[in-house]
């Protein structure tokens, strides 16, 4: 389910000028790896996807195991990025259905899935032209 508050306040957020540049979306890209790192999400990706599509500049493609691990992914993400960028997802899809959660922060897209998903569409292999950002957990 969408929260339409939080919906609210991060387009308000967007349109009341806050400045989104290339670091701020590196940097909302890897916050939101870490948290699904401190998930114990596995097989953790970042894709700068910026020079091959208009979509993002990041995306952020995560395995979880069960429905409810994909939820508690989603919303540490959520809360990590908000507590250290100030910055709320313009939408949540999925969190409902429990089997692939996508976090859309305009400039940063977020897929957090279930294996069995993850091995059907493959994104890894559909984005994998787009360069692959190294990061570590703390």
């Amino acid at each position: 389910m969408v929260n339409h508050s939080q919906t609210q306040y991060a387009s308000k957020q967007m349109i009341s000028g806050a400045n989104v540049d290339e670091y701020t979306s590196l940097e909302t890209a890897l916050v939101a790896a870490r948290a699904a790192d401190d998930r114990k999400a596995d097989d953790i990706l970042v894709l700068r996807v910026s020079e091959v599509s208009y979509l993002a500049d990041y995306f952020v493609i995560v395995t979880g195991f069960s429905q409810a691990q994909l939820r508690a992914t989603s919303q540490a993400i959520s809360d990590q990025v908000e507590i250290e960028l100030e910055r709320l997802p313009l939408r949540v899809e999925g969190q409902s259905e429990g089997n692939w959660v996508l976090m859309d922060y305009g400039d940063v897209i977020v897929h957090i899935l279930l294996p069995e998903g993850r091995d059907f569409y493959k994104l890894e292999a559909f984005w994998g032209h787009a360069e692959r950002v190294n990061w570590q957990s703390d």
